[in-house]
């Protein structure tokens, strides 16, 4: 009777261990359905810096390497940032500005349209 009553036990407590592990699952996988529209706006804001800084590069009629070299980063780190892919650190975007002639803040507002 004690071993019955110790697996019985042993038994909700598995379930409960169980179901707080669904509840969660739910909980986040809700959390990430609703979260839909920002990633999407992040997306957009990410592709327009991306566009931005491929349109202050090409007004300059300057090449991806040109840029590397000037601010000190790979060629690819300058196709990821045009591409939306990542994003400059902020003491890149600074060495960026200046190299375009134009204000960060330029640069991050245009990013917003």
């Amino acid at each position: 009777m004690k071993v019955t009553f110790i697996m019985i036990v042993i038994s909700i407590v598995f379930f409960s261990i169980f179901t707080g592990l669904i509840i969660i699952l739910l909980r986040a996988l809700l959390k990430y359905k609703n979260s839909n529209e920002k990633r999407h706006e992040k997306l957009d804001v990410r592709q327009s810096l991306g566009e931005t800084l491929k349109e202050c590069r090409t007004k300059r009629k300057m090449t991806q390497e040109f840029v590397a070299e000037s601010i000190g980063v790979s060629r690819q780190a300058v196709s990821k940032w045009e591409n939306g892919t990542s994003d400059p650190s902020a003491s890149n975007l600074l060495a960026l500005s200046k190299l375009y002639g134009v204000s960060i803040e330029e640069l991050l507002k245009s990013a917003e349209k």
